[in-house]
Formats: C-alpha cells, structure tokens, sequence
C-alpha cells in the first residue's frame, strides 16, 4: 500500500492539512481559555466549534457534486492552494490584534476543508482500491489525528512560551503569538507542494450542476437518498456521527471541567489531556488496520463503543489530572477501533461514481449532529447545568451508541470476541474482498475444511452472513439461541424444502447466504462432491453466487487431518495464517459443476498467497531440519542420515564446494535416487544456485546438448555411480570436455575436522532463522530453483524452468492431499533427472519431515520389494511400467508390500491390466495422478475413499479409469484446441492446466512459451497437448495424447484406444504392445502395432478379426520385437519406437 505511488504524499497532505487547521484553532481557543471563565467560555468554545462545522453543512451539495465530477486529486490541489491566501490573512490578523477578523477567518479555513474532506476520502480508494479501505483508512485517520496530536502540543507550547504575563485583550494575546501565523503559513506552501504530486485519476462525468436547484434543496434531497437507500451506508454515518458530535461537546466542555473541578489553567494541560485521547485514537486505528487487512472487521464497532461508554462514565469521578490522561488514552484507543470500519464500511458500500456523493452526505449528517449536540451544550450551559451532568450524559448518550451498534451488529461482536480467542493462533487474510457485492443477494459457496469455517467466513466478510447449518447441531438447546442469533438456516436430510425456501427467500430479500455444498467437513482437504440443492435454492433469485476458498485450516486441529500432517504445516511461533479468497461471481442459474470448477479456480488465488509467504526451497529445508534435528529422514542402504546429520553435511559441502559452485549460476547433478543426490542438490540450492539433474541414461548427444543449452560448467557427480554405469555401457567420459566433473568422495576427504565441527555446532545449536540467514543467498521464490529437460518422449528434450513458487507449492499441494501420518515412509526410487523424482520422491519428503528409503534402480523388483518390507515403507510413487516389473516378478510375493498404504502412478497412462493385477496380487489400489514437468508436475491425482459416518457414507477420492481431481490451488479446463472456447462439462477438448505449480517458462525459448502458455481471466494456462474430459465431480479422464491421434479414413483416431482394445484382446500380462501412426501409401496414415511376443505378433490380425473392433480402427501391420523402447524414468520412447516401427515396415 505505502509503495503505491502518490499514497505517501496524500497521506502527508492529510497530516499537514489537519496540522494548519487545528493550528489557528489552537491560537484562537487558547486566548478564549485565558480571558474567559464558566459558562462563558463554554459557550465561545461551542460556537468556535460551530463555526466549523457550517461550512460542511453548507456546502454538503457541491462539494459532493464536485468531487464526483472533477478529478479529486484536482480539487486537492485547488484546496491546498486556497490556504496560502487564507493564512497570510491570518498573520496580517495576529499582527495587528484583530481578533475577531480572526476569530472569523476560523470559518473560511473550514470551508476549504468541508470541499477537500469528500475528494479526500474518496481519492483513498481510487489510489488503493477496495480490497485495502481498511488499512488505507487506518493510515488516513492515523496521519489526521498524529497532526492533531502534534498540532495541539507545537502550538499550545508555541503558545505559552511567546505568550508573556502583560496583555489585557484579546487582540494582545494574538499580537504576542503572531510568529504562530507564520507557521500556519508555512504549512500551506508545504501542503501545496505536495497536492502537486498526486497521480491524476479520471473524473466520472456528471451533469452540470443547476444552481437553482441546489437553492431548492433538490440536490439535498437526491444526495440523502443515495444515503438511506443504503442501509449499510446509513448505519455507518449514523454511527459516526454520534462520536463525533459527542466529541464536539467534550471539546467545548472539557475546558471548563478542567478549570472548574481539577483547577487546571495551564492550556499545555488542558490541550495535552486532549492530545492523549488522539494519541489513543492513532494507536486504535493503526491496530484497526492492522487487525483489517484486506477485510473489514466489523467487530471492533460495538467493542469500540462499548469501551468509549466506560471513559466517559468514569471521567466524571476523576480528579486527578494523572487518571484522566490514562483514561483520555483509553477512550481515544476505543475511538480508534470504532471509527476505522465505519468509515472503511461507507467506502465499501459507495457505488462508483458516488463515492464523493455519499461522503459529502457523511460529512453533512455529521456535521449537522454535531451541530446540534453543541446547540444542546449551550442551551445546558446557559441553565447552569454543570460540566459534570453534562459529561455523565454523554455517557449515557455512548451507553445508547454501544446497545444500537450491538442489536446492528450482534453477529460481528461475537465474531469479535470469537477471533480475539483465535489470534493466538490465527491470523486472517483476505483475497479479492471487493468481490462481494455491495447490496444484492450473495449465495456464498465454497469449500468446508473444519469447524470454525463459519467464523473465519464471516470474518472476511464486511456483511452479515446467514449460515446454512445441520438440523443436528441447531436442535441442541445450548447452541440453538447463539445459531438463531446469527441467522442460521438449519436443514436436514430428506427435510430440506422448507430451508431452501428459507434461503431463496433470504436472497430476495438481498440478504448474504452460506453452504457449504459438499455437506461434510472434508476427510482429506480435498473438494467432494457438490450437491446440486442449492441450485433450487438460487434459481430466480437474481442473487449473485459468488464461490469463496479457505486455505489454512486444512492442517489445523479443528480439521481432520492427520497430526503428522498438523504439526508440519503449522507456522512459525505455533501461528497458522488462514486465506479466505473470494471469486468471480457466478449467475444464480449455475449448476453444480460450474460451481465447483469456479471454487477450484478461487483457490489458486488463496494458495499463491500463501506460497508467496513461505521461505524458499533451502530455507524451508533447514527449518524442517533444525524442527526435527533426531528425526530419521534418509535411508540409504546401511546408511541412516537423521535431518541434523543431512544439515550438518549440507553446510559442510556447501562451505567446501563454494568456489567451485561460484564459477556458474546452474550447476549440472549426475547421480541415482541417494543420499548423494540429496545433499548435492540442496547444497547447490543452499549457495542459491540452480540445479540441473541431467538425464544419464539420454544418449551421449542429448546430454551434451542439454548442458550446453543450460550452460552447465560444474556437474556434481560420483566415481563410483560412472563406473556402475560403465557396467551398463554408458561412458560419460566424453563430457568431462565440455564441464568440470566434481567427484563427491573427493571433496568429503578435503573437508576438515575443524569444518565438519563446525557445521555440526552450528546445525545442533543455531536457530534456523539465524542458518538461514548465513547460509542461504538471497533469492526470490520467482528464481529458477531448477532446470529439468522433459522426458523428450516425442521429440528432442525441453529445458523447462522451475521457480521455487513451483516446487514449493506443488510439494504443499500434494502434501494437504497426502495426509502424510507418523508412521509414514515413502521409496525415493525415481531418478532426480525426472520431475516426479525430483519434486514428489525427493523434495517432498525432506520438507515436510516423511523419512524416505533411497533405491538407485527402480527397475530391481526384489531390491525394491526388499527395502519395503524392511523398512515398512507405506508409500510407493512409481511409473505404470515399474508397477508392471513388480507384478510380474516372482521373486515378490504379496507380503512384501502389506506395509503400503498408498500407492501412487504417473507420467504414463496406467493399463487397466496392472491396475487390476495389483490389487488382486497385493491387494492394494492403485492411484492414478497426471501432470507434466511443466507442472512441476502433479496436476491431479486420485487419493483413497474415506468413511464419513457410521452410515457407509463415503468421500470418493478415487474414481478408476480417471487420473484424479486437480491438486488444491490448482483448475482444469477443458477447451476447443482451435478457438480455446470453455467446452460444456463431459466433453472431450484440449486440457488446459492452471496453478501455482505451472512453470516459469522454457528455457531461452521464448516461441514455445507463447505457444503453450496462455493468459486468460487473470490466469497462467498451459497447454497441456492432451485430449480429455471432465465429470460432474471433476475427476479428469485422459484420452490421449492429440500427437497420438491417427488420422485413418478421415477420423482422428486415438492410439491409446487401439491399444487398449488389443490389451482386452491379449491373455498373457507378460506381453506389452505399442500402436504408432505412420504414414500410409496412398494417403493418410496406417496404425502400426509393436508386439513383446512373436506368437502374438501373428496371431493379433485374427483375433482382431473376429473381434468387435471397429474397422477404422483396425490396425494394418504387426511386428515381433524384444522390447518396447523406455526411457530412463520408465515411460516409453515414442519417438524410439516410431523410427523402429518405421525401418521393420521398410524391410516388408
């Protein structure tokens, strides 16, 4: 807020506004207060403050019409110039004693005021917009009453310092403070300056004013509609106006009090118990901000008033002068808290064009209170009426403020009381508030995560929200009466009719509505099913429905979550920051699945918020690590590495390799899954390097390619894993010609004694905060964090650019889906050259505290099944083509992985064939996922049912044959490949992905970026290249691949059909086969099948034959051949197997 351009300046411009104003005030009051006494001075005191407040009265019309209808920051300008003129009249005044001229002038300071005050608040919210009123409003009525703070101490010492014992009029008095004029003066020129830098803002054209009418009291009449027509707007200014016209007569009161009951004369005093009521009114409202941000509190409006009525009903009692200044604080503090809201509350509810309008109308209904209130204390004053009654009838005055503001606002007190209970631990951010409609009918829908959703709902929300609750819990006796005080709406299986008539008639009546559509506290964080019944509910209403998402309390312990779960996503200090993000809204006639997909979308919001509050990658890491220092984290054959020996190890290489790592800003890594490759990689990120996991099973030209493209110099690597590889036939020797081979054994051996000592003390004692801050380079979470080059399973690889926003949010994602509990283990089997390996085998588990089992190849099913049985690993992560090896090994029975818990797959479409085999040989489900490495690269994922009841109701996490619902924070979209057109739900178009965990870009390719990344409705989409559908649930269904469509008698046909029909067709699971497309002789293209089995090869045609296949589909050629080309992480080579299927057709 404050680095929006022009915000310091305005808000200065108000300070020193105030400050010149309160300045001639202060002068003026002071000489009063020593010439007169009694009722006297009460009633000069009234009418210096009457004199005031005329202006605003007067011009209510046209400074409202004004500022609507020129630029305000204009009108600011014009106004600060005005007071040039205005104070040089003033020194002439105090020079030649003319007190009265003076005392007049007071008037025409004010009505330059009453013209700049409606510009000035409505100049707030097209400088911040609506989503920061409140914290912007703090910031304004801070600077106002900082200046009344400092005004009235510079110029009541001013004054008594000039001031000598020797005068005898009026006009003496001001004669002997003139030097106060030049002050006054000064700050004029220094407000016009500064009015000169304000950034102009487009006026909204109105009509021309009609000076006549305005005499008729026609403008009058039309402006104050605008005002009662609002009862937002009108229960704010009602509430303003009382304070401020209470205030008005402690002003013209006080002095008098003082004088009269403690016997106080010294202005320094009188004006110096004042200034600690501003004092407390900056304080309250800078907290009211503070405890603001981005939503309107309403709560702190009965509380504020309430402690306003208990200041003024002690005041009265207190004589000494110590107690009143305390208790001037503590009313001020109040104020403050009361104030900010309303004021944020009318800006809210303004409609464009009328913000000048309405606060002008503030400022007159205000004023002509206040007006009022002053006539009232000088009528008392005159009937001799004493300062004391006078003051014990404000309190009751403040008593009848703080019951009407608690029958107004019942709902936003106890809301009030209830997150004073919940700071401690909680701290509420809102997303997008200005999405809220100001006045229609709201029908709020969204996700439900845990018990206090309601409350944290409500929070965000500047309306009152009625809540749609169970029959269950409304039928208690005990919660019934709070329930009915908030407006709850209960409803109940088989009964719910009448509350839904209940609720369409609420939104008629332009009332806020809440359901949370999927009736259950989630089991997992993830969205449920969406009932459709308050699509009865909405429809015809003309109501807005308007999704909302709530990130934060997934993880807490009013949440279900596991307490694994709850305790690593807990923030720092035991603090947890709650988002509420609000969404587009929706027209009343949308159906379930819209819904449920606009929520989906309203989470990304929430969740870049909170990514964008988290420490980077190594930094996250070594709060981990220093949280759990004894905790187990990496099992690497007889090597168990806890998180304070891997941090101990980490600062170690990393202190070591810092020249080498200072040479490139991308460093190469060549190692297996491994405790080697865990530490190289942290220790590059730690040095704020980027990490470059090169593909060591890509051919010798690939890699040299990748390297270069990346400008990789360094390449962290092993003796022994190269010559294991060696063993494999794969030399990499010809790269140590173009980089730096850093050979880990060889550095630990040079690493010494003193320096292992060293980072041991320093991981052992030092807070994490404080290792961050030594080790870590400054970065951005918007840096690349690493470099992964795709599977190039279609063609060359891609370098693709991973920000730490990426790999961060997408492990927090998976990880709230995941639910990680105690006994959690997960296999780090996936190489760290493959997104999946990276991101969800190797990041994932370090940061969020799951000990992870270390296997360098995957592919060995009795090692694997070894390390699960042994270490009773509870979650596997693996490609389809894995799951196969372990299926069909005979050297692991099925007891080998009792111990699994989730079993999780991608990268590659699973076959229904070991999808089944699976379970019937483990008797464990198989979960399918999709995503890419432009995805960091989980996009959705299937997770296990749940049980929601005793009742057999079930939250469905897992459909088959689907890859899942999108990742919380992240939206599918389905379109037309050719216009991007939304297509209905259930169609089957181009799957567009968005979220926090899309790619920056590819690496120095800015033509590919522009081909598969697409901004639309204020988002990052990318083009995934595949074909697939949405149900009515969300859970995305893959067809295939447009690159794996045959184009075969004029119809676009799917490979991965024509595969999957010749599986159903296939009985030995031992057998895998591949369809290509070729080119045809003729014209077109030819399908062409790659078969593992030479019995199959030849018999397939006939069994096709006989079978229900349809003819286009049917393909044209098999071959026999020993394998299906892979690729190192397991998914088949496309582009391998296509030049085969090639060159067997030409030998025909």
């Amino acid at each position: 807020m404050w680095r929006q351009r022009g915000f310091t300046p305005f808000i200065t411009i108000a300070f020193v506004n105030a400050f010149t104003d309160l300045g001639h005030k202060i002068i003026i009051q002071n000489a009063l207060f020593k010439m007169l006494d009694g009722s006297e001075l009460r009633i000069f005191t009234a009418i210096i403050q009457a004199m005031i407040l005329l202006p605003f009265i007067m011009t209510f019309t046209p400074a409202g019409y004004f500022a609507d209808r020129f630029a305000k920051n204009r009108i600011v300008q014009v106004c600060a110039t005005l007071t040039i003129p205005i104070t040089l009249a003033i020194i002439w005044c105090y020079q030649h004693g003319a007190f009265w001229p003076a005392f007049g002038l007071t008037f025409i300071l004010a009505l330059q005021s009453a013209f700049y005050s409606p510009a000035k608040y409505g100049y707030i919210r097209e400088l911040v917009g609506r989503t920061r009123l409140a914290p912007a409003n703090a910031a304004m009525q801070a600077a106002v009453l900082s200046a009344i703070l400092a005004g009235t101490i510079a110029y009541s010492f001013l004054f008594e310092s000039q001031l000598s014992a020797n005068y005898h009029s009026l006009g003496e008095i001001l004669q002997q403070v003139q030097v106060a004029g030049w002050l006054l003066f000064a700050g004029a020129v220094i407000e016009t300056l500064l009015a000169l830098r304000l950034p102009a803002r487009p006026a909204v054209p109105q009509p021309p004013f009609n000076f006549f009418y305005y005499l008729s009291t026609g403008y009058l009449r039309d402006n104050l509609k605008r005002v009662f027509h609002s009862r937002g707007i009108w229960l704010s200014i009602v509430g303003l106006s009382v304070f401020f016209a209470v205030n008005q007569v402690i002003l013209a009161t006080f002095g008098a009090h003082l004088k009269e009951v403690v016997g106080e004369t010294d202005t320094r005093i009188a004006n110096g118990l004042m200034a600690l009521a501003g004092i407390g009114i900056v304080t309250g409202a800078l907290l009211a901000g503070r405890w603001s941000r981005n939503y309107i509190e309403t709560g702190m409006i009965p509380a504020g008033a309430l402690g306003m009525f208990i200041g003024m009903l002690l005041l009265p009692g207190i004589h000494q002068v110590s107690v009143i200044a305390v208790l001037f604080l503590f009313y001020g503090f109040c104020a403050g808290l009361f104030i900010v809201p309303l004021n944020a509350l009318i800006q809210f509810y303004a409609k464009e064009g009328e913000s000048g309008v309405v606060l002008a109308s503030n400022n007159f209904i205000q004023n002509i209170a206040m007006l009022v209130f002053l006539a009232l204390s000088i009528v008392v004053a005159q009937a001799g009426i004493s300062t004391y009654w006078t003051l014990y009838a404000l309190a009751a005055v403040a008593l009848i403020g703080f019951v009407y503001a608690l029958l107004q606002l019942p709902q936003s007190f106890v809301r009030y009381l209830v997150r004073g209970l919940l700071a401690p631990r909680y701290r509420l951010q809102v997303v997008n508030m200005d999405h809220i409609p100001r006045e229609s009918g709201v029908l709020l829908l969204g996700n439900h995560v845990s018990w206090i959703d309601w409350a944290i709902l409500q929070m965000a929300s500047p309306r009152p929200i009625r809540f749609v609750m169970a029959h269950t819990y409304h039928k208690k006796w005990y919660l019934r009466w709070f329930l009915d005080l908030f407006g709850v709406i209960p409803i109940a299986p088989g009964a719910s009719k009448e509350s839904l008539k209940k609720v369409h008639q609420a939104l008629i009546n332009h009332e806020v509505v809440a359901i949370f559509p999927e009736g259950h506290i989630s089991r997992n964080g993830h969205l449920s099913t969406f009932r459709s019944g308050f699509e009865r509910a909405a429809t015809g209403t003309g109501a807005a429905i308007l999704p909302f998402y709530l990130h934060g309390l997934w993880g807490s312990p009013l949440s279900y979550a596991n307490n694994a779960y709850q305790k690593q996503s807990q923030g720092r200090r035991f603090s947890r920051v709650i988002t509420v993000a609000f969404g587009q809204p929706l027209n009343c006639d949308s159906d379930a699945a819209t819904v449920k997909q606009a929520v989906q979308e309203t989470s990304i919001m929430a969740w870049d918020e909170h990514v964008a509050g988290l420490p980077s990658l190594p930094a996250s890491f070594i709060r981990t690590a220093c949280a759990q220092r004894r905790k187990i984290c990496i099992i690497d054959g007889d090597n168990n590495l806890s998180y304070g020996r891997l941090l101990t190890a980490v600062l170690a290489f990393r202190a070591q390799l810092k020249p080498v790592l200072a040479r490139a800003d991308r460093v190469g890594i060549l190692l297996p899954a491994s405790a080697g490759a865990v530490i190289a990689n942290l220790v590059v990120l730690v040095d704020g390097r980027t990490i470059v996991n090169l593909n060591y099973t890509s051919s010798i030209e690939t890699l040299a390619q990748s390297m270069e493209k990346a400008g990789v110099k360094t390449v962290l690597t092993s003796q022994l894993f190269l010559k294991r590889l060696e063993k494999r036939d794969i030399d990499l020797t010809p790269l140590k010609a173009i980089s730096e081979f850093v050979y880990l054994e060889e550095v630990r051996g040079q690493i010494k004694p003193w320096r292992w000592a060293s980072a041991l003390l320093q991981s052992r004692f030092l807070p994490a905060a404080w290792l961050a801050s030594l080790y870590c380079r400054k970065i951005s979470l918007d840096d690349t964090a690493a470099i992964l080059f795709s599977s190039g399973s279609e063609s060359s690889p891609k370098g693709v650019r991973l920000s730490h926003t990426n790999i961060l949010g997408n492990c927090k994602q998976i990880a709230s889906v995941l639910n990680p509990e105690e006994q959690d283990v997960i296999l780090n089997a996936l190489p760290t050259f493959h997104a999946f390996g990276l991101t969800v085998t190797t990041l994932l588990p370090i940061l969020e505290g799951i000990p992870m089992v270390c296997q360098a190849d995957p592919t060995d099913a009795r090692a694997v099944s070894r390390l699960v049985a042994t270490h009773r690993i509870t979650i596997m992560i693996a490609t389809a083509t894995f799951l196969r090896i372990y299926l069909r090994s005979k050297k692991v029975p099925p007891l080998m992985f009792d111990s699994l818990r989730v079993v999780v797959t991608g990268a590659e479409r699973l076959p229904a064939e070991v999808r089944n085999g699976f379970r019937n040989k483990f008797g464990k489900t198989v979960l399918e996922g999709y995503g890419s490495t432009e995805t960091t690269p989980v996009a959705t994922v299937n997770i296990p049912d749940l049980l929601l009841d005793q009742n057999g109701s079930i939250q469905t996490g897992n459909k088959a044959g689907t890859v899942g619902q999108p990742l919380p924070g992240t939206r599918i979209r389905i379109v037309d490949p050719d216009t991007f057109k939304p297509l209905p739900t259930g169609d089957e178009g181009l799957v567009l992905i968005s979220g926090t965990q899309v790619m920056k870009g590819y690496l120095d390719d800015p033509e590919r970026d522009a081909m598969t990344i697409t901004e639309m409705d204020g988002l990052r989409w990318y083009h995934t290249g595949d074909k697939g559908k949405l149900d009515d649930d969300g859970f995305l269904t893959i067809i295939d691949r447009y690159s794996r469509f045959a184009k075969l008698g004029g119809e676009m046909v799917s490979l991965g059909a024509v595969e999957q029909f010749l599986d159903n067709l296939v009985d030995d699971s031992e057998v895998e086969l591949l369809a290509v497309a070729l080119p045809a002789p003729s014209k077109g293209e030819q399908v062409v099948v790659l078969v593992t089995d030479t019995d199959y090869a030849t018999g397939l045609r006939s069994r096709v034959q006989t079978s229900d296949m349809p003819a286009i589909m049917r393909p044209k050629h098999y071959f026999a051949v020993d394998s299906i080309p892979k690729l190192g992480t397991g998914k088949v080579d496309l582009a391998t197997a296509k030049r085969l299927a090639a060159d067997l057709l030409e030998e025909l």
